[in-house]
């Protein structure tokens, strides 16, 4: 079979992002190429169909698994699963009520859920009390011994649900020997499509209790906490730490500083004072934007993980999102990912040098494999450096 290229770019994007799975068991190359085949280049409907009907074909390839005592063959090809339902909905977030959306995301959370209990290492469905609810996530550690261990505590960005996390960061910690807690914040999953919280810019009081939750677990070193915040979660993972909860490292991919600065660019310069006014023909003329469809579903999705109707308010929603004097107050050892063809990592280097701390600035590049927003395809070459800098920074053992 030859390798597959969409011609569109989201859609070539999107593809990598289900390829990058592949290092850590929660897709298959072959898979992807067979989906990617079937998919009419450019084509919502078709995507969702095509990655939603893979899903489903090999959800019963893991409960016959399952149900034939293999336990090994069930894990492997639930994850899969799991990974190709959230493939299948990813353009279809705008809208939160869309019965395909929230189809395709129960049957991923589902099918991660039936392969925990399958894990060779320990892992638990977690609920962490949070402004009188909770926030759903998951718990895991190299095995059953219960023993206080260096932990990561990781959460989504704009557009995944956590069992993303797991082979975005979960995966590799484990295998390090570190603890893994992992977490769904307001305007991410669960807590976006079930709840209906909100994104919210003071993302210290989200962190605050979960790591209440994560210290007060005797399978947690509580001197040995990192923060590690992906895609949007680089800049609320830093906003967090501002907070100053009981951190011992921080790690930031990629580093955003202003994240108001950035939505400021979609906006036409002879509208900018007038949108950030809430001037409303400024705002109807800033609508005119959304008529592609392509650019409606990515500011769509945004949109509605903020709790706002119109690009307008969107752009003025995110003005509230921007550190500034607020780095001073960041006081543990920082790592920092920029990258040369990651067009959210152009303020990672200023956000480097704006950190008092102890801080670390990491490069990623296309010529090392890891190019394109969050290492792309390269996740081994991103763990590799970040759990490198982590040993030494808690002073961690590698290895289980």
């Amino acid at each position: 079979m030859a390798p597959v290229r969409f011609d569109d770019d989201e859609f070539a994007a999107q593809f990598e992002r289900a390829l990058a799975k592949v290092y850590y068991g929660c897709a298959e190359v072959g898979e992807c190429l067979a989906t990617a085949d079937r998919i009419e280049d450019g084509d919502y409907d078709s995507w969702y169909d095509e990655w939603f009907a893979t899903a489903e074909s090999v959800a019963a390839v893991a409960r016959g698994a399952r149900e034939g005592g293999h336990a090994v063959s069930a894990r492997e090809a639930f994850l899969r699963a799991a990974e190709y339902y959230r493939s299948a909905y990813f353009f279809r977030r705008r809208d939160l009520d869309d019965p395909d959306l929230l189809r395709a995301w129960r049957r991923q959370r589902e099918c991660f859920r039936e392969a925990i209990p399958l894990f060779e290492h320990r892992g638990e469905v977690v609920d962490v009390p949070f402004d009188g609810t909770t926030l759903p996530g998951y718990f895991f550690a190299p095995d059953a011994s219960k023993r206080p261990r260096p932990t990561v505590i990781g959460f989504p960005g704009y557009d995944s649900p956590v069992g993303e996390s797991y082979p975005m960061l979960a995966a590799a910690a484990v295998s390090r020997g570190y603890g893994c807690l992992l977490f769904e914040g307001p305007g991410q999953g669960g807590t976006l499509y079930e709840q209906r919280r909100f994104f919210r810019p003071d993302y210290e009081t989200v962190v605050a209790p979960v790591v209440d939750y994560a210290v007060d677990r005797s399978d947690v070193d509580p001197s040995r906490l990192a923060l590690v915040g992906r895609s949007f979660g680089g800049y609320l993972a830093a906003r967090a730490a501002t907070g100053k909860p009981r951190l011992a490292a921080l790690v930031a991919d990629p580093g955003i500083v202003d994240l108001g600065s950035l939505a400021r660019n979609v906006v036409p310069e002879e509208l900018i004072s007038a949108v950030l006014e809430g001037d409303s023909e400024a705002d109807a003329a800033l609508e005119d934007r959304l008529s592609d469809p392509h650019a409606m579903e990515f500011f769509g999705s945004r949109m509605a993980a903020h709790g706002v109707d119109s690009l307008g308010e969107y752009v003025r929603e995110l003005q509230s999102y921007a550190l500034g004097d607020r780095l001073e107050s960041i006081e543990c050892p920082t790592l920092v990912a920029g990258n040369e063809s990651d067009r959210l990592a152009v303020q990672a280097r200023d956000l480097a040098e704006s950190i008092p701390a102890p801080t670390r600035y990491v490069e990623f590049a296309d010529a090392d494999g890891a190019g394109g927003h969050c290492e792309g395809a390269g996740q081994a070459v991103f763990h590799q450096r970040t759990f490198d800098w982590l040993d030494g920074v808690l002073e961690a053992e590698t290895g289980v």
